[in-house]
């Protein structure tokens, strides 16, 4: 008897869903982005990801964890290594360790980057300079940029 009241709160939970999983480009599944923020630090880039989830699928986070919505928000940043650091119904924050690569003495390479849905406003931030962009699926060109932290002092 509970195994099937859990499967009728599942099927009324996805047929309250289907009318909001329309194909909007800035949606995945339940999930509507609305700002990501990328902040670089040395090689890492610590992403924070702000969001909405229909009202109809937070019964499930209730009742099942928020495991779905961790596979989705991965899915959304589509970088293979992403650590998830803090997560709830409207926010998360993730560490992607190793996004830029190093050249040496401080100095870094954060790639073009592509994500897998419609970005309303992303900003991308190094020490030296932040770039925003409006209704974007890629970062596009990369970004160099100078960690102080890693900057050598020559004596002289």
């Amino acid at each position: 008897m509970r195994a099937r009241a859990v499967a009728l709160i599942l099927l009324l939970a996805v047929l309250l869903a289907a009318p909001a999983l329309a194909a909007e480009e800035d949606r995945y599944g339940y999930i509507k982005v609305y700002d990501v923020d990328v902040q670089l630090d040395n090689g890492t880039a610590n992403i924070h990801v702000n969001y909405s989830v229909d009202e109809s699928t937070r019964i499930i986070f209730f009742f099942f964890g928020k495991q779905d919505l961790k596979n989705k928000l991965m899915k959304i940043l589509n970088y293979d290594d992403a650590k998830i650091q803090r997560i709830d119904l409207e926010g998360a924050e993730f560490t992607v360790n190793e996004a830029a690569v190093s050249y040496g003495d401080g100095i870094y390479w954060y790639p073009a980057h592509t994500f897998n849905v419609v970005i309303p406003n992303l900003t991308v931030r190094s020490p030296q300079v932040t770039r925003n962009f409006t209704m974007v699926r890629e970062f596009p060109s990369g970004i160099g940029y100078f960690s102080l932290a890693e900057v050598p002092v020559r004596q002289g």
